[in-house]
């Protein structure tokens, strides 16, 4: 981080521009490698100076590391610059794993680093307005809102993870088709919750809005009759 965007470094990418055109001339296919540790607020200047240095050429970069103060998490610092730097037009991200900076990395450590990429890929993606690309995500949000909840896993970029997280706290196949999750009860899901009003007013016949409001004027007059305390003592 302390030398990014230095003179040595914008020099090699001058230098690079200049290699770009010789190979051009040659009919030779060039790609461009970016730098590895940016900080978030030098990335656009270090995306812009490459398309007009190397000439608009294919960028790829590792990351970039937009912290120098995680060994063992630089999938992550690096997954945060890539998300960055893809949505300003890098041409290709290259992945980066768990055991960057401190070993030969091992299967899983591929496995995250990856799943890593793709999601900083499609965050940019999404960024970038790509036709298409917040179908999946449309997808996973009706999903978990409609509580199918083997939909959400399987949609997911991960869905043994998102499985054994979710079966670490309600393991029983029941909690499959359950109304909530252990993270806010059967009581507090906003989810749940939105889906009674609408229940509500369908009963009703009148509008979400209007059930909405007459639902708190019940809950108001049951609060001023029970004292008007809104802590409780226990």
């Amino acid at each position: 981080i302390y030398d990014a965007n230095d003179e040595a470094q914008l020099g090699e990418l001058k230098t690079l521009g200049e290699l770009t055109q010789i190979a051009w001339k040659h009919d030779v296919q060039v790609m461009i490698e970016g730098p590895g540790h940016v900080p978030m607020h030098m990335i656009k200047e270090n995306m812009d100076l490459q398309l007009e240095q190397c000439h608009e050429a294919p960028f790829y970069t590792l990351g970039p590391l937009t912290t120098d103060i995680a060994p063992g998490y630089d999938h992550i610092t690096s997954g945060i610059g890539a998300a960055t730097i893809g949505w300003y037009g890098t041409a290709m991200l290259c992945y980066v794993t768990p055991k960057e900076h401190l070993g030969l990395p091992n299967k899983q450590d591929v496995k995250e680093g990856i799943i890593t990429y793709k999601l900083a890929a499609h965050a940019a993606d999404l960024a970038k307005g790509h036709p298409g690309s917040q179908i999946r995500d449309n997808a996973l949000s009706k999903a978990r809102y409609e509580f199918r909840w083997d939909d959400q896993f399987n949609i997911g970029l991960d869905p043994d993870k998102a499985r054994e997280f979710h079966d670490e706290t309600l393991p029983k196949e029941s909690a499959k088709v359950a109304h909530f999750c252990s993270m806010c009860g059967p009581h507090f899901c906003s989810m749940k919750i939105t889906q009674d009003v609408r229940d509500y007013a369908a009963q009703l016949g009148v509008a979400e809005s209007e059930a909405l409001q007459k639902g708190m004027e019940v809950k108001a007059v049951e609060f001023v009759k029970s004292g008007a305390e809104i802590y409780r003592k226990v």
